[in-house]
């Protein structure tokens, strides 16, 4: 079984998670009053990104780097909206540069995507 195979069901979690935490965090801003850009910046990253966790998850006889990617994706949308989360509710964050560090993961699971394009499966 390949690595992808191994991490569909993964995907699929994480983009469940993502889906409901974008939801909840959206109507916290919207409702939550207090520093409400927090939550909203933490819930765009969740609902952009739980869609293409499905698609990698969807996708994953047809993207060899897609185990790269999803899990690129999953540890940097963890990292920026748990910092901007945890800053929100305490006052302080997971830890210094958290957010950029998830910010940097996001662009290196898209640019695996790209990658994909050029490291074909071959059928």
């Amino acid at each position: 079984m390949s690595l992808n195979a191994r991490l569909e069901p993964v995907l699929y979690l994480f983009a469940g998670l993502f889906g409901v935490a974008g939801v909840a965090l959206a109507a916290l801003a919207a409702h939550g009053g207090g520093e409400a850009n927090l939550a909203a910046s933490a819930s765009a990253m969740c609902l952009a990104h739980a869609p293409a966790l499905l698609a990698l998850a969807l996708g994953n006889t047809r993207l060899r780097t897609a185990w790269l990617a999803g899990l690129l994706i999953i540890a940097g949308t963890l990292l920026f909206a748990g910092d901007l989360v945890t800053l929100r509710f305490s006052g302080s964050g997971l830890f210094p540069y958290a957010a950029p560090t998830g910010g940097w993961a996001m662009m290196l699971g898209w640019l695996a995507i790209a990658a994909g394009a050029v490291l074909r499966v071959r059928t």
